[in-house]
């Protein structure tokens, strides 16, 4: 009884919010990851035939035309098993909404570069399935695949929002899916002390925004700033992520990119700039160069002998994809070496923070 009636309430307060929009909303939308001016001054970039914007454009419509005729695999319940328990079970079942979600993202994203309604139906078909389908997540990885993979549905919801085709009874029940699904799943891990919390805060802050929730983006950055300091030492190491063994530099990357992706949501929700959030030397663009280092000499990591690396030519590509937006912000040119002879560049397996970041460059001073 005490579900349902924890239930009942979410799934009032999501229609309110759907219901209300034209008159309380907090934020401009679309926005969160990819706010107006970024979609504008992309899109002037295409119409002109601009490097390496255009190059990167068509990349995308290639992605998005070859997922016209591809078929849903929503899942009433996204069941996940811990990956160092069943990892053959854990990777089948996360390609559920790992295959759809970024579907629904590069059709929603081609959409608003194009204008073609063919990519927007086909993002909505996506959409719809999972808000309609999927009432629940479960098993050890459950909230936490459903967390950084589910990333790209609501990406996607954002770009798509505006599209006067999608709806009413389906962006209600979208609202309902993603207080009663996917908010509660990020919102359950977002406390804890490694990379989950992470994913967790990006998942929340997606989630606020979309849904015009002030406080709950208020709460993600502030938790962010909370415990910062706890996860990048003065080296710029990551202790949470460094004891992985030979996976240490692979989960710093996987730290990385939805801590820089939550505060790239938070400066446009708020206009805080929590990338250049300081406690002497330990900062994230001191955590990014530690990343940047070892990833180029592996052979010089303390923690652990002959550690993975992220290596070019693979359509999942790390920390290339990170590196690329990261430019962006701090215009460090050893990022730009290192990711140009790669680029356009498009992240599209496993998890979703920086998947198009040649195509859609951040900035925290505008776009000209």
């Amino acid at each position: 009884m005490k579900q349902k009636a924890t239930l009942f309430p979410r799934l009032i307060l999501a229609k309110i919010f759907l219901l209300l929009s034209a008159t309380l909303m907090a934020y401009d939308h679309p926005g969160g990851m990819h706010p107006k001016a970024q979609i504008s001054f992309v899109k002037e970039q295409v119409k002109q035939k601009r490097e390496p914007y255009y190059t990167a454009y068509l990349q995308l419509i290639h992605k998005a035309d070859s997922i016209l005729q591809v078929q849903h695999h929503a899942l009433a319940d996204f069941s996940v098993p811990g990956y160092y328990i069943k990892p053959q079970e854990h990777r089948a079942n996360s390609q559920a909404i790992q295959q759809d979600g970024f579907s629904a993202y590069a059709a929603a994203l081609a959409w608003q570069l194009s204008g073609k309604s063919v990519y927007a139906e086909k993002a909505l078909y996506f959409l719809n399935a999972w808000a309609s389908i999927n009432k629940k997540y479960s098993d050890f990885d459950g909230p936490l695949v459903m967390s950084y993979s589910g990333t790209s549905l609501m990406m996607a919801a954002e770009l798509i929002r505006p599209y006067k085709k999608w709806k009413k009874a389906d962006r209600e029940l979208f609202a309902v899916w993603v207080e009663n699904v996917y908010r509660k799943a990020a919102n359950s891990i977002r406390n804890r002390k490694n990379n989950w919390a992470d994913w967790g805060r990006m998942g929340s802050l997606l989630a606020a925004y979309y849904l015009d929730d002030a406080a709950d983006v208020a709460e993600n950055a502030r938790l962010i700033k909370s415990d910062l300091f706890h996860k990048i030492a003065a080296d710029g190491s990551m202790p949470e992520e460094t004891r992985r063994e030979k996976n240490g530099i692979w989960y710093t990357y996987f730290s990385l990119a939805p801590i820089t992706a939550s505060c790239w949501i938070v400066y446009n929700a708020t206009g805080e700039d929590l990338f250049t959030y300081a406690q002497g030397q330990q900062s994230i663009k001191n955590a990014l160069d530690y990343l940047l280092y070892y990833n180029q000499h592996p052979d010089e990591w303390k923690w652990f002998k002959n550690p993975n690396t992220g290596k070019p030519g693979a359509i999942g590509f790390w920390p290339a994809n990170l590196f690329t937006a990261m430019y962006g912000i701090y215009g460090d040119e050893t990022y730009k070496k290192y990711t140009r002879p790669h680029e356009p560049i498009i992240y599209e397996q496993h998890h979703f923070a920086w998947t198009f970041p040649s195509l859609m460059p951040v900035s925290l001073k505008g776009y000209r």
